[in-house]
């Protein structure tokens, strides 16, 4: 459905120009982004013409998917109004602030929580879906400066006067209302501790089952019903800093199931936020763990370049201040996007680097809980997608060989993923029976947990072994992955 405009769209026409897309390519692009959230799109080149030529003004996600489609290749976000549909429902900009102010911060922090149950209610796939906005790497440039330049905030004692108490004489009188922001409630460390236990609940149930798993999901209800009252409460400066650093651990947990289920756009509004509040924690490793985690995702994403400087931003603040241990998670962070970089030296030395502040850290070291995942295993596993990034099967099966050595069961997901990056190495090898074995095993864990990323992994493997399409093993790896394939995200 659309509705017309007066005149050409001749803003649209410029900037479709502009960045080089034809109508048909936009076309495709619109529809290509409405899959990912779930949405059956039939736009085509004719489609395209009439919103330019006709003013005709697409309903519903279309006008989002647009500017997202037209954002991603210029590589910056595209506002409605710059592309002629600024008349479209306006897509909500929560989350995506840094305020300086640490009320301002709450208040950012909690609408983007309360944005999660509005969309939820809708069914669908939430808000996310209807939002449709684009992953913009560009967006974390002022969080992550501001940070860089204030790491802590100087007071966040938020001291609110209790209500009123009723006269005595009323006290058998009807039950007053449910008090609201006003009558704040008064926060303790018991508060602060639940936030925590739920935290390190929705770690565990992340690594075993993956971020869409239904419990997983549990964390933006904790965020809305639990979180945000006490961010609207009343504490001292102390217990302040501690419920702020409980909150962001909570909130970069929900950016990472985000991240896990493929809901970019969700994931990137609550890093901003977590790094905001981690801020107002005062805990400069946190916040250095919440830009590590922007780093994966602009990595991930195929912003590299822009992933070390995430990576290195995180690095910066906190010499002198983390544990080896966490240093070496973000030494090898940085590794990462300088391998998707294709920049073999600056990936080597920084993961060996990595493997040294490792060797360093000790079992008394004052680790934070959010790192429990950290250890050799994991930096092997990384190493090895960092190889398989760079081309070197030989490093990639050494260093699998060494994330296998030891599965667990706690960390479910993980192991998938090595699985597939050992099934990678193999096949480039020239092993096209290990290739197939480790990828057969990789379905099967794929299939026991709820995760995009790894399904993308899968879908990447059978990518590569397409040509040998005709080979029974492969037929048979293909015909076992697809119902994994063929689920809803």
């Amino acid at each position: 459905m659309s509705r017309e405009q007066r005149g050409p769209n001749e803003k649209l026409g410029t900037v479709l120009a502009l960045a080089g897309i034809s109508n048909a390519g936009l076309a495709r692009r619109v529809n290509d982004l409405g899959a990912q959230r779930g949405l059956t799109l039939r736009y085509d080149k004719t489609s395209v013409a009439r919103w330019v030529s006709k003013g005709m003004v697409p309903q519903g996600a279309a006008p989002h998917l647009i500017a997202a489609a037209i954002g991603a290749k210029l590589g910056r976000p595209v506002p409605l109004h710059e592309i002629g549909l600024a008349d479209a429902d306006p897509a909500p900009e929560v989350g995506l602030a840094f305020p300086r102010d640490v009320g301002e911060a709450v208040k950012s922090a909690t609408d983007l929580y309360r944005l999660d149950l509005a969309g939820r209610r809708t069914g669908g796939g939430g808000i996310w879906q209807s939002l449709a906005g684009s992953f913009a790497v560009s967006a974390y440039a002022t969080p992550a400066s501001r940070w860089l330049i204030t790491p802590a905030d100087p007071t966040v004692a938020r001291l609110v006067a209790p209500p009123p108490a009723e006269p005595a004489d009323r006290a058998a009188g009807p039950a007053p209302e449910a008090p609201g922001d006003d009558a704040a409630v008064r926060v303790g460390h018991s508060d602060v501790t639940k936030l925590r236990e739920a935290a390190e609940d929705a770690r565990r149930w992340d690594s075993k089952y993956g971020g869409g798993d239904w419990r997983s999901s549990m964390v933006p209800e904790c965020l809305r019903v639990d979180a945000a009252p006490l961010l609207l409460g009343s504490y001292s400066d102390e217990v302040g800093r501690a419920l702020f650093g409980a909150t962001a651990e909570l909130t970069r947990l929900a950016g990472w199931m985000a991240f896990d289920t493929g809901q970019q756009e969700a994931a990137q509004r609550y890093y901003i936020q977590a790094l905001r509040l981690a801020r107002a924690a005062a805990d400069v490793p946190l916040g250095g763990y919440v830009l590590a985690s922007m780093s994966l995702q602009a990595t991930y994403r195929g912003f590299a370049d822009e992933g070390v400087d995430l990576a290195q931003a995180a690095l910066e603040r906190n010499r002198g201040l983390a544990t080896a241990r966490t240093m070496s998670f973000f030494r090898l962070v940085e590794a990462r996007a300088h391998a998707k970089a294709n920049d073999a030296a600056a990936a080597g030395q920084a993961l060996k680097a990595a493997e040294g502040w490792l060797e360093r850290s000790r079992e008394g070291d004052a680790d934070p809980s959010w790192l429990g995942f950290y250890s050799y295993d994991r930096f092997a596993a990384d190493a090895a997608e960092c190889y398989r990034d760079l081309k070197a099967p030989r490093q990639v099966r050494r260093f699998t060989e060494q994330a296998l050595s030891r599965p667990t069961e706690e960390f479910v997901r993980s192991h998938g993923l090595r699985l597939i990056v050992s099934a990678v190495a193999e096949l480039e090898s020239g092993n096209l029976d290990a290739a197939c074995a480790a990828g057969t095993r990789a379905v099967e864990v794929a299939g026991r947990i709820s995760s995009a990323r790894t399904t993308e992994y899968v879908r990447d493997l059978l990518h590569r072994l397409e040509p040998y399409g005709d080979e029974p093993r492969v037929m048979e790896l293909r015909e076992r992955a697809r119902p994994l394939l063929a689920a809803p995200a």
